[in-house]
């Protein structure tokens, strides 16, 4: 207390005045509170004004715009701008000159939106780089507030290379560029790539101008596609195409680099104008043709692995980058068109022969796998001799026959009229079908080329010798028709035999025609024996024996008629010798 004992109040100073409520000067606290309110800018709710950061916190931005109570924005309005500091001006948005604390409420995103289509368009106009804040991860993309806006940031315009993690942008502050707007629906797209291509293509054209071909440079794995990699030589992008990346045959180029990976490649060409860069990789290492053993040749057995197959054969690769072609007729030994897929297929592990072709300088390579079987028709004398009775499968049809594998590359035809003694096949499809079994014998042999001729009838013995004697001329036999031609008519008789009537025999003795589906009697008017031919008619059943009477009428009319003409010469000629006697008589009396 000691340091206050000299203290002493001020003897001039007016405490009745003070009491009153008034200074001095006479003012009263009511006039010293207007003139105060007056040093203070007049703000108007709902409007925009410019202040000034005096403070900020965790949660808060505390805000001046010369009120008589400073106000509160949340942080969170200025994410998009982590560089904010005090003494900053911001535009904010006046919600409420006091609330129930009499705290001033001022929005600076509410500022922001207010003006923001404006700077959006402006910024579009001028290509101008602002600021946005990477809000989250969407379709295709991010969504970045810029202005206060949800803008749509492509993937593909995040950076120059392809982006494998977009969640490590959400909440990063970046620069942007304002791409394309839609006014109609107010979408705006932006792009950071746009930002950093134009320095990135100065430096392209620098490093492109120093290229040559042939030149060895180290680049890194930035893309990986189906149809070849593209490589970043330190600001500029080569491809290597997939057919360079190995001598052997490449499926998916994952197989032969990854991501990020660092390796040497050879400048094979480049366009300065249009910016692309040819690379390789195989061309690095010798041709596997040139590493081939010397000692293989042609004869000798290789093992290899199937990579191609097409259906006039298949590539298979017996080195990386070393690759012979099996022809489908180098498959099998049999003569049916087929496809290559019926043998081998992709991945298969094979062991063929080399043929005729082993061309190092062409690097092509002829191959078959049928030579490690033994040829059928070596001797095919003793295996199918003429004679003999064999069972085999249908593999395909001709409108002349059919024909039967025996075995694996040994076929035979049946001729279409070796396959029924009785039944007339217009077609094979009538009598058997593709893959049935069909039990034959063999008839002819012709090594040279290799072809056999088998029978199928032939099993059997010939009915015609039977039905010489059964379907004599003349005889009549029950028939059922079975097909109507324009020549005539099919007729189907006994033991399986088919006979044949033209229309001039179809007609019934009513005068209307046979129809198909009835059965009526036919009489044989024709059998031939080596022709396997029955000609039948219906007509000549009912008109030859009204033929025949009327034969009998006509002759037993003749023969009664030749009678009165006897009787009646008999009858004259009695009479003649009557007249005769008398005459006789007369001149007997006269001598």
């Amino acid at each position: 207390m000691e340091n206050y004992k000299n203290i002493q109040p001020l003897s001039e100073f007016d405490w009745e005045a003070f009491e009153k409520g008034t200074v001095e000067g006479g003012e009263s606290q009511q006039e010293q509170e207007a003139s105060y309110d007056k040093t203070l800018g007049n703000v108007t709710e709902n409007d925009v004004v410019e202040g000034t950061v005096i403070s900020i916190n965790k949660r808060e931005v505390v805000v001046s715009i010369g009120f008589k109570s400073d106000g509160i924005v949340p942080v969170s309005e200025f994410r998009y701008n982590p560089e904010l500091q005090v003494g900053d001006k911001v535009e904010v948005y006046i919600e409420n000159q006091e609330d129930k604390k009499g705290q001033l409420v001022l929005s600076h995103k509410k500022a922001r939106l207010s003006k923001a289509w404006d700077r959006i368009n402006q910024a579009l106009q001028d290509k101008e780089t602002i600021k946005g804040f990477i809000k989250c991860r969407t379709k295709g993309g991010m969504i970045v507030d810029v202005f206060g806006i949800e803008a749509f940031l492509p993937g593909s315009q995040i950076d120059v290379k392809p982006i494998r993690d977009y969640d490590i942008f959400v909440g990063k502050t970046m620069e942007f560029q304002v791409v394309k707007i839609n006014q109609e629906y107010k979408n705006v797209v932006v792009s950071h790539k746009a930002l950093i291509e134009a320095e990135l293509e100065a430096q392209k054209q620098e490093i492109i101008s120093k290229l040559q071909k042939g030149q060895v440079l180290e680049g890194t794995v930035k893309n990986i596609t189906s149809y070849g990699v593209f490589i970043d030589l330190g600001g500029v992008d080569g491809l290597i195409h997939i057919t360079d990346l190995s001598w052997g045959r490449v499926n998916d180029p994952h197989e032969v680099v990854q991501l990020d990976q660092k390796l040497n490649v050879v400048i094979l060409d480049f366009d300065e104008e249009k910016k692309r860069i040819a690379l390789g990789l195989k061309q690095l290492t010798p041709h596997p043709w040139d590493a081939l053993a010397p000692e293989l040749k042609v004869g000798d057995k290789v093992q290899g692995k199937v990579v191609v197959m097409a259906d006039y054969g298949a590539f298979v690769e017996i080195a990386p980058g070393v690759e012979g072609l099996i022809h489908v007729s180098e498959m099998s030994w049999s003569q049916h068109l087929r496809s290559a897929q019926d043998f081998l297929k992709v991945g298969e592990e094979v062991e063929a022969v080399i043929l005729l072709t082993l061309d190092r300088q062409e690097r092509k390579m002829s191959l078959g796998i049928k030579q490690l079987k033994e040829d059928p028709w070596k001797d095919i004398e003793e295996k199918y001799p003429v004679g003999s009775k064999h069972q085999g499968k249908v593999r395909n049809f001709t409108n002349f026959g059919v024909f039967v594998e025996l075995e694996e590359g040994v076929d035979g035809l049946v001729h279409i009229s070796d396959l029924s003694w009785t039944k007339k096949v217009k077609h094979p499809s009538e009598f058997t079908q593709l893959g049935a079994e069909l039990d034959v014998v063999v008839l002819e042999i012709d090594k040279a080329n290799r072809r056999l001729s088998l029978g199928h009838k032939q099993l059997e013995e010939n009915p015609w010798d039977k039905f010489e004697g059964l379907f004599e001329d003349g005889s009549i036999h029950e028939g059922k028709v079975v097909e109507i031609l324009d020549k005539g008519a099919v007729i189907q008789l006994q033991e399986g035999v088919e006979g044949f009537a033209t229309p001039k025999h179809l007609v019934k003795e009513d005068g209307s025609r046979v129809q198909l589906g009835e059965t009526l009697p036919f009489k044989v008017i024709e059998f031939n024996k080596d022709n396997k031919r029955v000609i039948l008619s219906h007509s000549r059943t009912f008109e030859d024996p009204q033929r025949a009477e009327r034969k009998a009428a006509r002759h037993n009319a003749k023969k009664e008629e030749s009678t009165q003409i006897q009787n009646q010469i008999a009858s004259n000629s009695l009479g003649d010798n009557d007249a005769l006697a008398a005459l006789k008589a007369k001149m007997e009396q006269g001598e």
